[in-house]
Parts: structure tokens; C-alpha cells; sequence
């Protein structure tokens, strides 16, 4: 009989759980990487995501399943309407998607901000799963929607033979405060 028929059998190790939470200045990169490989977001520089990490780490979460950063939602409070969060930008690694997980992120980050009635984000009109992204979101939250143009396409157009997409605002609210889930 050989050693290795004697050996245990060898265990397939399962995936490490996902945790949703705040991110570190260490996440930016990570954040930065995902968004550049989206091929669908605005891109910012390095250094705009790892002061995201850093200065908006209360208003923004990341997905992780042990030290890898599956995906990430980014945003802030309205300065002029603190009940408001402003909701960024969403992504989610290529590598996760298909699993919910943009919306469990979307939940978490909502439940994890006191005080915060109103959510909104910008979506041009052909990004369909942003739309319904958000839009069952407000339909679990049992909040109505409100979607007005924000930013028109001239106004986002690089150049002058550029085109761009309009940003239309999505406003979801007033979220009833027992609508959370925390």
C-alpha cells in the first residue's frame, strides 16, 4: 500500500463568505481596478478612488470574500440635503457577477447610514441594469421613484464632436425608516 492511499482524503476548500463593509485607503486600488475593467463606468484616476476610500469610507462599501475585493459601491451625503446619499458608482468584478451581489452591497450601504431617507444616483437611459437595479431597490424598500434629467448629454461630452448620454436623476424616497433592514 502506497503512503498517499493513507493519507485522508483531501477536503475542497469552499470560498471564503462575503462580507460587505467599509473600505480601507488599502481598497482603493482594488476599487479603482474594478471600475476600469467594468468598461461601462467613468473612470477617475488611482489616487481619486484611494481618497474615496479614505474620506468617504462611511458612505461607501466594499464586497470581499477573504482579501479580495469582489465589487464596490461608492457615494456621499447631499451636502445641502444631509437625508440624502448619493449613490456614485457600482460595480461588481467580473468574476461575481450574476449572484446579487450589487444589490446586497446597495442594501448594506443604505442600512449602514443613519439618518439617510432619500437615495439617488444618475443613470444614462441605456444602462438597463442600473435601472433595474435601483429601480427594485425602491420596490423592496417600498419607496417611490422620481427620475428627472440631471445632466444632459452636451453638457457631458467631452468634445465637440463627442456624444454623451444624458444623466438622468434617479430620487427613491422617502425610504421608511422601517424599511431598513439593520
Amino acid at each position: 500500500m502506497k503512503v498517499s492511499e493513507l493519507s485522508p482524503p483531501r477536503r475542497i476548500s469552499e470560498a471564503p463568505p462575503v462580507r460587505i463593509e467599509a473600505p480601507t485607503v488599502d481598497d482603493g486600488v482594488e476599487v479603482w481596478r474594478i471600475a476600469r475593467d467594468s468598461k461601462v463606468l467613468d473612470v477617475n484616476s488611482r489616487y481619486a478612488y484611494l481618497l474615496w476610500c479614505r474620506d468617504f469610507a462611511e458612505t461607501t462599501v466594499v464586497a470581499r470574500a477573504g482579501r479580495r475585493v469582489l465589487g464596490f459601491v461608492t457615494g456621499y451625503r447631499r451636502p445641502e440635503e444631509p437625508n440624502t446619499l448619493l449613490v456614485w458608482q457600482v460595480a461588481v468584478d467580473a468574476a461575481a457577477r450574476g449572484q446579487g451581489l450589487a444589490g446586497r452591497m446597495l442594501n448594506s450601504l443604505f442600512d449602514r447610514v443613519p439618518e439617510v431617507d432619500h437615495l439617488e444616483t444618475t443613470i444614462t437611459p441605456d444602462n438597463d441594469a442600473s435601472i433595474a437595479l435601483f429601480t427594485k431597490f425602491a420596490k423592496r424598500r417600498g419607496a417611490p421613484v422620481k427620475v428627472d434629467e440631471l445632466f444632459s448629454g452636451e453638457l457631458l461630452a467631452p468634445g465637440e464632436h463627442d456624444d454623451h448620454e444624458p444623466e438622468n436623476k434617479y430620487r427613491i424616497g422617502p425610504i421608511p425608516d422601517t424599511a431598513r433592514q439593520s
